[in-house]
């Protein structure tokens, strides 16, 4: 199948899974991962209507974007991002989804003050508390919500999560649920310039099942473009 006709059947299925969630399909949002895909792919992904994309590598998004990859789209940056990569990004995308850490905090408040403008963040969880990924524990989270509350030149839009791999069906529910409880508990709370508009989680193998718990973004990549091939 093609770029088009997979953003079709996915569209199609996120449709079905709001509507059981009993939300409207246009409140939920299509990112394309476009990690090993050239600016000619993403660009008919742009052109098949995603609702934005997003990148994984920050050498990939200073490749493509200079090309148009992304024209016509939000860009997104959902990838693990290093301190010292900020100054790259800030600016140069609409929203990055992996914030995790008082460091990053920082260092995309100073870079987005001297660029004058206000940087758009997640808060990036570990839900599976996972030695191996990134992101803050959900035990942490405030602490660093009340952080993110004190700086001017980022504003938080709401929460990120990949949780562990699992091979049965359904197998990710309790952390989808999990998060999104901490989604509507942190909305209620009202931190400063800390708003939950965004509940990103979900990608190709279990998007399904994180609308239905609650997620208003979903992060597909294979889905679209097809398998990677990492050799």
């Amino acid at each position: 199948m093609s770029i088009r006709e997979n953003v079709a059947a996915i569209r199609k299925r996120m449709d079905a899974a709001a509507v059981e969630s009993g939300r409207r399909p246009e409140d939920i949002l299509l990112v394309a991962a476009t990690k090993m895909n050239d600016a000619d792919r993403v660009k008919e992904a742009v052109a098949a209507g995603v609702d934005a994309c997003g990148e994984n590598r920050v050498q990939e998004l200073l490749e493509k974007h200079p090309k148009g990859a992304y024209e016509g789209r939000p860009v997104h940056f959902i990838g693990h991002l290093q301190t010292n990569k900020v100054k790259q990004i800030v600016g140069l995308v609409d929203l990055i989804q992996s914030v995790d850490s008082e460091a990053l905090l920082q260092k995309i408040d100073a870079q987005a003050e001297k660029r004058g403008i206000v940087q758009d963040i997640l808060i990036e969880v570990n839900i599976g508390d996972e030695a191996a990924k990134s992101g803050v524990s959900p035990e942490d989270l405030p602490a660093l919500l009340e952080k993110a509350s004190t700086y001017s030149h980022l504003r938080v839009r709401g929460l990120m999560a990949i949780p562990p791999i699992s091979l049965e069906p359904g197998g990710n529910n309790v952390y989808f649920c999990a998060m999104y409880k901490l989604f509507i508990d942190i909305g209620a709370k009202k931190y400063d310039n800390v708003s939950m508009d965004f509940l990103s989680m979900g990608m190709s193998d279990d998007f399904e099942d994180a609308i239905r718990c609650g997620a208003n973004m979903v992060r597909v990549g294979s889905s679209i473009f097809g398998a990677r091939h990492y050799a």
